[in-house]
């Protein structure tokens, strides 16, 4: 495709494809056909009204911003899509400003961030992919789009090997080039011996010209890219810290060759080479690169992790044996065989055979699950001993595990709203510094001490040096990484990065009950029988009656039978009492269940079990009870029980000073006897689904920030109206849209552990801002030479580009040690 990108314009003989929303018939196509006919160097068009996109072959110079609004006219929508490009040749906050104010300026484009660490932009609006690229090589930077359905994990880290790979090989030639420099230069000033062996040997002069021959190999080979990348970008009024290198080695090398060549130039008293300076300094910031590279691979591992766990080859049944095949050509509803050892392939649901599989990676639980028939499996879970076939429900990008991995590249692609301060300050910062390298050297040269050529030399070279905004760029982008991709290990999913900012403010957490806080399914609690009657016989006639009924509390009591291996006999006579019960004959037997209202019309004493239907009372359950041939047999209690691991959950919440609050449809009785039975703080009870958006905003009125954690079907609305919402993951379905964070598990312990993560990320984002910009910005004076005046402080050049890289290495170092988070609460086990 042929474009003039800058302005949108698509050359003769290419086809532009744009996507269309509103058509909802045949004569919208005719529409939109022809108001696209319509603009100028427009040839043959085709709209899909199911693909709801345009195909159009231009024959002459086509504006795309023309047919966008060609279609608007005609009373469609083209919508804003987002475009994820790689930008390469980034090195600090001052260039992600630049590349992001190139692709805002953009017609079409809505908006766009930048991200230092994953070296990525996400650009979302209508402009062309080839007008963003070309907008981003005219800032001086490379981009090529990235194809999310197919990117490949192993190309990118292979991609990133090769660079850090280069990088070592340009650190050790610097190394090796400027260490006899640093020897013969710094060894004649510091000792008199070396001094007096380079006079009496080779001569001072000689030692110059053989430093300048070191100097300028290194900073023409491994220190090249400085100067090819900081000089133009300095030419273009868009100066970064590429151009602080240049211009300050570049500097000191002049000055030194002029002293070397030329010093009749130079004042009486400042001659003298500077050559160890420049080459030095190359050897630091490599050494600083080399190390952030390192470290940088660190920080998305948790991305190569996963990646790792999909399986490449699959066992599928083709032409009535099984074939081996790549995955991506496994196709949905695909007959595949897992055995003993493997990964599952796709999610799907097992037809044949049974093992146990290792689904931590999903659960965090480390106990093999039972799977046989009709169970469902997730793609990337370990099979164990068995073997079984399997239909493939989802495949590609719609596995979990796909879905999982998409979820954490978009979390570390994010920006959270403390960047935007970040990004304010460093688009100034490299030209505040040159500004402030230009006044110290003015100053020095006004009133330093003799030599004052040099002394402003000295110090404009360090200002320049010190204060590269590398550490910056790269606080908060690596903390997110490392902290979202933490949290992807834990069972918690950041869908929008900026839950990791807004969570760790939460002063009351919100909590849908049903399939929240319990499983979400009704089963059999308590059954008791009256003395005289077997307790596996009344439980089999109640389930033979009960097993004609639809009802929840029916099929809680049927699957209960059935789990204990009870037969259930046939019936008969079976008849529903308006307002009381059921009743049928099994076995010769008649059998009648209801509330304790139906056995006093049967005539029956329910006070036998009078202490057991007051506690479950107090436990907010509704006994049923069962009578067998005019006898009171037994009583029951069906109820959705209490997760496991929901006490310990609320307790964690407790810990870190959260209320706990419970909304739910139930009856006020029953919500209040759960809420005493975990310990909640309030309840807000017989609650509609329509309601639950009130309840939010309630309990925000009164307490604050919230998080609302809801199934993420029914919750949607409550979950988009909360501060941060939090979906439990149910089954495969985790891309839950209405939801900033997503926990994979179901487990409702995520939720604790989130906020913490929150907590411990923002954190070491402010340790890591702090470092950035309080240690460049105090050390700008000191290079300048403020302690000059008072205590006859200099620093060195050298020691600046030292001072530069370790900022870069401890802001990376410091994003690093989230890998290690565990959620420090004394009884609740990590998610994950």
């Amino acid at each position: 495709m042929n474009m003039h990108p800058d302005k949108g314009i698509q050359n003769i003989d290419s086809m532009i494809s744009l996507p269309i929303e509103g058509m909802t018939c045949a004569s919208c196509v005719g529409r939109v056909e022809g108001a696209l006919s319509k603009v100028p160097g427009v040839g043959k068009v085709s709209v899909n009204l199911s693909t709801e996109k345009a195909s159009i072959q231009a024959v002459g110079m086509v504006d795309r911003n023309a047919l966008i609004q060609a279609v608007e006219k005609a009373g469609y929508d083209v919508p804003a899509i987002t475009i994820e490009l790689s930008v390469q040749g980034m090195t600090c906050a001052s260039c992600v400003g630049r590349v992001e104010k190139a692709l805002k300026a953009l017609p079409g484009v809505v908006d766009a961030t930048v991200n230092l660490a994953t070296e990525r932009a996400t650009v979302r609006g209508t402009a062309d992919v080839s007008a963003l690229i070309f907008a981003v090589e005219k800032a001086g930077y490379d981009a090529k789009p990235i194809n999310a359905s197919n990117l490949d994990e192993e190309e990118a880290s292979l991609k990133k090997e090769t660079e850090r790979v280069q990088l070592q090989k340009n650190l050790l030639l610097a190394t090796v080039l400027a260490l006899p420099v640093f020897l013969l230069e710094m060894g004649s000033h510091m000792i008199p011996a070396v001094h007096e062996l380079i006079m009496n040997t080779i001569g001072m002069q000689n030692s110059w010209y053989f430093q300048f021959a070191l100097t300028t190999l290194a900073l023409a080979i491994p220190g090249r890219g400085f100067y090819l990348k900081g000089f133009p970008a300095l030419f273009r009024l868009a100066p970064d810290m590429n151009s602080l290198v240049a211009v300050g080695t570049a500097a000191a090398f002049g000055y030194s060759v002029v002293a070397t060549f030329a010093s009749d130039l130079l004042p009486e008293g400042t001659v003298n080479v500077y050559y160890e300076a420049a080459a030095v300094i190359v050897v630091l910031i490599l050494l600083g690169r080399f190390l952030e590279a390192s470290a940088k691979g660190r920080t998305s591992e948790a991305i190569k992790r996963l990646a790792k766990m999909q399986v490449k080859v699959a066992h599928v049944m083709r032409d009535g044996g099984f074939l081996d095949i790549p995955i991506n050509e496994v196709q949905l509803h695909d007959a595949l065989e897992v055995r003993p050892g493997e990964r599952v392939p796709a999610d799907g649901e097992i037809t044949n055979g049974k093992s146990f599989v290792d689904e931590s990676m999903i659960t965090g639980e480390p106990i093999p699950v039972e799977k046989s028939a009709g169970s469902t499996v997730v793609g990337g879970t370990v099979n164990q001993k068995g073997a079984f076939t399997m239909r493939a429900t989802a495949v590609g990008g719609q596995t979990m595990l796909a879905q999982i991995i998409r979820m954490v590249e978009q979390a570390q692609g994010s920006k959270l709203p403390i960047q935007a301060v970040v990004d304010k300050v460093t688009m100034w910062f490299v030209p505040a510094v040159m500004v402030a390298a230009l006044l110290a050297f003015a100053a020095w040269m006004i009133y330093g001490p003799s030599p004052a050529l040099t002394f402003a030399l000295i110090n404009a070279v360090a200002v320049l040096i010190i204060a590269c905004p590398c550490a910056m760029g790269l606080a908060t982008p690596t903390s997110i990484m490392v902290g979202t991709g933490r949290g992807a290990e834990l069972g918690v999913l950041f869908r929008k990065g900026e839950a990791l900012q807004l969570l760790k403010d939460a002063k009351v957490v919100a909590v849908d009950k049903t399939g929240t806080l319990t499983e979400g399914r009704p089963v059999l609690t308590d059954f008791e029988v009256a003395e005289g009657f077997d307790r596996s016989n009344v439980l089999a006639k109640v389930a033979a009656v009960e097993s004609r009924s639809e009802h929840p509390i029916a099929r809680a009591i049927v699957a209960a039978a059935t789990d204990e291996g009870l037969s259930l006999s046939s019936l008969i006579d079976f008849q529903s009492v308006t307002g009381m019960g059921v009743q049928a004959t099994v076995e010769g037997s008649i059998v009648e269940i209801g509330a304790d209202r139906f056995m006093r019309k049967l005539g029956l004493d329910v006070s036998t079990f009078a202490e057991t239907a007051e506690r479950l009372g107090r436990e907010g359950k509704s006994p049923l009870y069962a009578a067998v041939d005019g006898k009171l047999a037994g009583i029951i209690a069906v109820a959705d029980p209490v997760k496991t691991t929901t006490p310990v959950a609320i307790a964690a919440l407790h810990q870190l000073g959260l209320k706990v609050a419970m909304v739910t449809g139930d009856n006020t009785r029953t919500a209040q006897a759960i809420a005493q039975q975990l310990g909640i703080d309030e309840v807000i009870a017989e609650v509609m689904p329509e309601g639950k958006v009130e309840a939010v905003r309630q309990l925000k009125a009164t307490y604050g920030q919230i998080a609302f954690v809801g199934d993420g079907i029914n919750d949607a609305p409550a979950l988009a109206e909360a501060d941060v919402g939090i979906a439990i993951g149910t089954g495969t379905e985790v891309a839950v849209e209405s939801a900033d964070v997503v926990l994979v598990s179901g487990n409702l312990q995520g939720v604790p552990n989130a906020i913490a993560l929150s907590k411990a990320t923002i954190g070491n984002i402010h340790q890591n801002l702090f470092w950035a910009f309080a240690y460049n910005t105090a050390l700008i004076p000191v290079a300048a030479g403020a302690l000059y005046p008072v205590w006859g402080i200099l620093l060195s050049p050298i020691f600046a580009a030292g001072a530069m890289a370790l900022s870069s290495v401890f802001v990376l170092g410091n994003a690093l040690r989230l890998r290690g988070f565990q959620p420090q609460f004394s009884e609740v086990p990590s998610v994950g």
